[in-house]
């Protein structure tokens, strides 16, 4: 059963060892930040540094595995139709919005929506890792270093797949950033698939 994110919202759920997630852009150019923890112990996540080391690239798709803070696999990428995702930035935040946009009245951003969803599974603030950004098209000036966050390249029905390597707790949003959206906030829909 296909479940959907509101805009500017996110989830939290459990995803047992063999299921496989698959994450879809219902409307198309909309990010989703995803970000995961041991079920059995939530001192381990995901980390993007481990993950681009060991795939020696910054861009991950197909094929490819996320590595947890202890450098053990937890996701890999199975089905990927849009082939551009972030793991460099963090979430946006209330703070991000001041600082960078100057917002006197911030939202809570995927941060806070990632706070609120993974309290119940004992998981604080200070906890929460650099999420995998589905979908988030962020293109790094080789020679300089600089980034910058384009709209992403994911049309409607665009989607991933990522099947849990481990039993896990996934937390997932709409992303609230106008920039990482295009400047639109859209759903995101998502969809747990047994052992196959």
């Amino acid at each position: 059963m296909i479940k959907v994110i509101a805009p500017r919202s996110g989830v939290a759920f459990e995803l047992k060892r063999g299921e496989r997630l698959k994450v879809i852009d219902p409307q198309g150019e909309q990010v989703a930040d995803m970000v995961a923890f041991n079920r059995h112990d939530v001192h381990e996540a995901i980390s993007s540094g481990r993950s681009i080391d060991y795939a020696s690239s910054i861009y991950l798709s197909t094929g490819d595995p996320i590595y947890s803070n202890r450098s053990r696999i937890m996701l890999r990428i199975v089905e990927d139709t849009v082939g551009r995702h972030d793991f460099l930035l963090s979430p946006c935040s209330s703070e991000m919005f001041r600082i960078i946009y100057g917002d006197a009245e911030p939202h809570r951003g995927c941060l806070g929506n990632l706070c609120e969803a993974l309290v119940p599974y004992g998981v604080t603030p200070d906890a929460i890792p650099t999420a995998f950004n589905i979908f988030m098209n962020v293109p790094v000036d080789a020679a300089t270093g600089m980034i910058r966050v384009e709209p992403p390249l994911s049309q409607a029905g665009d989607h991933i797949v990522f099947e849990a390597h481990m039993d896990l707790l996934v937390g997932l949003t709409a992303c609230s950033a106008g920039q990482s959206n295009n400047f639109a906030y859209k759903p995101i829909h998502y969809k747990v698939i047994g052992h196959e």
